[in-house]
């Protein structure tokens, strides 16, 4: 049994479609992330989900339990924030105790559950400190423990580390990852940052405009998307506006502006002979070389070459007009054609996929 299920679930602010026929399913101690743009729809599926706002039409059932009528407070479940929401007159201890205060839980079990959650998220030596006395990541740590506490079936969290800068993020990246993996709860994760979302998901839904994009693992979105829009928005990627010219063998032959022919693996959708399809090419998976060859034949001019680290990232200009980005491997004895010289990028046909054009 899933630990949620949306069915067709829609929420419409008068004549605006907030979330439109949306249904998901997220399997129990599952972690998913909803990704996508502001104004995507993913903190309104998140709101109907934690019964913050009513849907207006569809169905949530949350552990078998049909919970769409039914308030926050009926859902058992836990919400994370982008502000900690901690109370800061209230101890650590006493911050993390609380909801299990409200529940009437007696005092021995309160001190056994709040240690453990403690030990899990490392921190049991800040037990008697206040929240101002602790870092934002430490401050995150506990919001997240107050949830853990009391158990939910599930846990909601909304942007949770947006307030954080990027050294500290991607540590509580990790650390959110180990407390899923130990605690075994499901999390359901927004967020409009997409590494994050490829670092920490065990699934990832990609919204557009109230609608789904894409499902799929962090693989599925980056290797086989299903769209131009999915394409661009995980990671980089070169797309190039082709023609089908013939099937050949398990591949289809495609023209390229300014002539250049190249082989790709057939795609599942119908490809008819004389239309337009959309040529995608990772920038990890193409090269770059001074002189045309049998594997570069797309030529261009170089306008720059960005040095990130391990990583080079060349910007080509093709005489097609088109801007190609090809990203290779750095090291000290690397020789870099200069800025403004004529370079040839070419890649394997493996290393392409056709995306619809419509």
């Amino acid at each position: 049994m899933p630990m949620i299920e949306i069915d067709k679930l829609t929420k419409r602010y008068g004549e605006f479609v907030a979330l439109a026929e949306f249904s998901l399913e997220v399997g129990k101690g599952e972690f998913v992330s909803l990704l996508g743009p502001s104004g995507s729809g993913k903190t309104t599926l998140l709101n109907l989900i934690a019964g913050m706002t009513r849907p207006s039409s569809g169905r949530i059932v949350i552990d078998g339990v049909d919970v769409t009528d039914l308030p926050a407070s009926k859902r058992d479940l836990g919400m994370v924030f982008q502000n900690y929401a901690l109370m800061p007159h209230m101890t650590v201890f006493e911050n993390i105790a609380f909801p299990l205060r409200v529940r009437r839980v007696p005092n021995a079990e309160i001190k056994r559950r709040v240690g453990e959650v403690l030990d899990l998220i490392r921190m049991p030596h800040v037990a008697e400190r206040r929240p101002r006395e602790l870092s934002g990541g430490q401050q995150q740590r506990i919001s997240l423990a107050r949830c853990i506490v009391y158990r939910p079936s599930l846990i909601l969290m909304d942007e949770p580390l947006g307030a954080l800068d990027k050294k500290l993020r991607e540590e509580m990246q990790i650390e959110i990852s180990r407390l899923h993996r130990e605690s075994g709860i499901t999390m359901l994760y927004v967020t409009h940052d997409q590494e994050e979302a490829l670092t920490m998901s065990d699934r990832i839904v990609l919204m557009r405009e109230g609608r789904c994009a894409q499902v799929g693992t962090a693989d599925e979105l980056y290797f086989n998307p299903v769209s131009p829009y999915v394409a661009d928005f995980i990671g980089h990627s070169n797309q190039l506006t082709c023609t089908i010219l013939r099937e050949e063998g398990g591949n289809v032959v495609v023209g390229l502006a300014g002539g250049d022919r190249r082989a790709v693996p057939r795609p599942a959708f119908p490809v008819p002979v004389g239309g337009k399809a959309i040529l995608l090419v990772r920038p990890e998976s193409a090269s770059l070389a001074a002189r045309a060859d049998d594997h570069h034949s797309l030529r261009g001019t170089l306008e720059a070459s960005l040095v990130v680290g391990s990583n080079i990232k060349h910007v080509v200009r093709l005489d097609s007009g088109e801007t190609f980005l090809v990203q290779e491997l750095n090291h000290r004895l690397r020789a870099r054609p200069a800025i403004g010289s004529a370079v040839w990028v070419g890649w394997s046909a493996e290393a392409s996929q056709l995306l619809s054009a419509s």
